[in-house]
């Protein structure tokens, strides 16, 4: 059972082609080689990674994954392949956040130029990769962060051509080697739009002043001012004097360059969870050695009531962020102009898989004590970076925003109408939870049932009903090009975008106790939302609303968990034990919204139907704990 989690010492990585066979083991045997002494100073010393980076350039490692087929003058091992850009992130994480950092940000540096139009900028970043360079992303600012309305890197026009750049950029990772920096600006001759009407539609004009552009790290006018953090990876602050920016340099102008900001954290961020995934994995393999070899009180820590639950809750939790990481990646490949649902369960991905991350590392460090700051452990080399996962550039608020505007979409599949008159139903709001559950449980199988009749006969349903009919998505190993990620289009309309029913997966796991006392969870949210939807007031409340969201998003995150458990054969002890968790975790979650001080009357009361106690199982708690235990010198890193 312990080859449910990643072992660098028997992984095949069967699933992909030769070439990206070959280079996921070189990366891996490049490490081991290092060994855990030497990559444990290095971090400690602040060590520029040059050796990895070395590595990188002579097996053309950043080159072959991240160079897409339309760059790759006919390389067939040259491709952009989320499956494999996803493994390789896992593999870092699991060796070191600062090694996954250097990947990372290349990728997000690399998104506006393989977005652009610019063919020459293109032909020079796949030169660059093919040398073994890397690159940056120079989008935020000391001053602004991530309100780039306000940039202050400022380009002025020169009469012959061109502009100059003048300001400043932070938290540029990577910005103290990048061969191209994709740097984000205004020009001084447009206006500058007032972020604080940021909600309003905007104008094509208002949006004219702003670009992307490629500067050059190495250049004179390109000033490093310092590495921000105390760490082995480079995150840099540096200032443009009058950069010389050329027509060619120029990736993205107008709302273009708004547009290739979100596409790009689309593509780049996604990265996040799985960076999280393989260091965790990590974490399991040294927390299950330690607990279940030292000896207290005559009893293995193993033993100890309150350590069995962090270790059986972390476990499942892990191999919950693997199994929505896994079928995220298929939602991914299979997007499309007409199937945009990726844009959801990405935001998931980078938000909840590194929150769960950085809670199983909380338990686990509870389970360790001591033994997780000692100099031999990978365990404190990576806490820094599990914390620091969900905070980059906003990630939790930011995507607990972005995955509620898809909320009332994802929730309210066509077939839900009927739910509508719950709000009309006197009393309704306020009714005791067994006479409202009874009344929208008739009212979604009743809607349900005569969903299909009805859509034939209304137009506007018939339409509402082929915008959420999507084609089941397949497994994603092939060796396909993601192109379609360049060319995501306008980053708005999200609000049109249709979803499949939800429901069918947890009702085909509703054998597995703890997943059929969620669904009661997820339906009585969906009844919440339709008896005692947010007002008006409260949807510019964000305190409500995140409230509202965490709630939200954990159904998600449940729906793609059961369809990778499918696909895999999950333990089914594994998967209770899982949803055991969630049980717990929403319960949490709906107290705090009931406790909101906007919350109305309605909300508190229909808030407290979502608590419930998860269904207790020694047999099954047991079973998972074994697997726990088993990892105990399973792995450990070559000296």
């Amino acid at each position: 059972m312990t080859e449910a989690l990643f072992n660098p010492k028997t992984c095949e990585f069967a699933e992909f082609d030769a070439e990206s066979r070959r280079l996921l083991r070189a990366t891996v045997d490049w490490f081991e080689r290092k060994g855990k002494v030497r990559l444990l100073a290095d971090s400690r010393d602040r060590v520029w990674y040059s050796d990895f980076l070395d590595f990188v350039k002579s097996e053309k490692v950043f080159a072959i994954f991240l160079t897409p087929a339309a760059q790759a003058a006919g390389d067939p091992d040259k491709r952009w392949d989320t499956a494999r850009i996803a493994m390789m992130s896992k593999i870092l994480g699991f060796y070191g956040m600062q090694y996954w950092y250097v990947w990372q940000v290349t990728i997000l540096g690399l998104g506006p130029i393989w977005q652009s139009r610019n063919e020459a900028a293109k032909a020079r970043a796949a030169a660059a990769l093919d040398s073994g360079e890397i690159f940056a992303f120079g989008l935020s600012e000391q001053a602004h962060g991530a309100d780039i309305y306000s940039t202050d890197m400022v380009l002025e026009p020169k009469a012959r051509g061109g502009f100059t750049a003048t300001g400043g950029k932070y938290y540029i990772g990577n910005g103290n080697a990048a061969a191209m920096v994709s740097v984000f600006g205004r020009r001084a001759d447009k206006p500058i739009i007032d972020s604080a009407d940021f909600m309003r539609q905007m104008t094509d004009e208002e949006y004219s002043g702003y670009l992307f552009f490629a500067a050059d790290s190495r250049h004179k006018n390109y000033k490093l001012r310092r590495n921000v953090v105390d760490s082995q990876m480079y995150v840099a602050a540096f200032d443009l004097d009058k950069y010389p920016v050329a027509a060619e340099d120029i990736l993205h102008t107008g709302r273009e360059a708004f547009d290739a900001a979100m596409n790009t954290v689309n593509v780049g961020k996604f990265n996040l969870g799985f960076g999280a995934v393989g260091a965790c994995e990590h974490a399991m393999y040294e927390a299950g050695t330690h607990a279940e070899n030292r000896v207290l009180f005559g009893h293995r820590v193993t033993e100890f009531p309150q350590v069995r639950a962090l270790l059986a809750d972390s476990y499942a939790r892990l191999i919950g962020m693997k199994l929505y990481s896994e079928r995220a990646i298929d939602y991914m490949r299979s997007a499309g102009d007409d199937d945009r649902r990726y844009l959801l369960f990405n935001a998931i991905e980078k938000m909840s898989v590194t929150r769960h991350g950085q809670r199983l590392y909380e338990d686990v460090a509870d389970v360790i004590a001591a033994r997780g700051f000692e100099n031999d452990m990978y365990f404190p080399m990576a806490m820094i970076g599990m914390f620091g996962l969900p905070r980059l550039e906003g990630t939790v608020h930011v995507n607990l925003a972005l995955s509620l505007k898809f909320m009332p979409a994802y929730m309210f599949h066509p077939a839900d109408a009927g739910l509508a008159a719950l709000r009309y139903l006197p009393g309704a709001a306020i009714a005791p939870q067994g006479a409202v559950r009874a009344v929208s449980g008739a009212l979604s199988w009743a809607s349900r049932r005569a969903a299909a009749p009805a859509s034939r006969a209304v137009p506007k349903l018939k339409a509402e009903f082929a915008r959420a009919t999507h084609a089941p998505i397949p497994t994603r190993r092939d060796g396909a090009d993601d192109e379609f990620l360049f060319r995501q289009g306008p980053s708005k309309g999200l609000g049109k975008i249709r979803f499949a029913d939800w429901r069918p997966v947890f009702e085909q796991y509703s054998h597995i106790p703890n997943v059929a006392v969620f669904l009661e969870q997820a339906q009585a949210l969906q009844t919440l939302l339709a008896a005692a939807t947010p007002t008006a007031e409260q949807q510019q409340d964000v305190d409500f609303l995140f409230a509202l969201g965490e709630l939200f998003s954990m159904v998600p995150y449940a729906q793609l968990i059961l369809e990778q458990a499918a696909i895999e054969g999950t333990d089914p002890a594994v998967i209770d034990q899982l949803f055991d968790l969630f049980v717990r975790e929403f319960s949490k979650h709906a107290v705090s919204l009931n406790s909101k001080p906007s919350a109305t009357r309605a909300q508190q009361v229909r808030s407290l139907d979502l608590i419930r106690r998860p269904i207790a199982d020694p047999e099954r708690f047991e079973q998972v704990l074994g697997q726990v235990r088993a990892l105990a010198g399973a792995y450990e890193m070559n000296p």
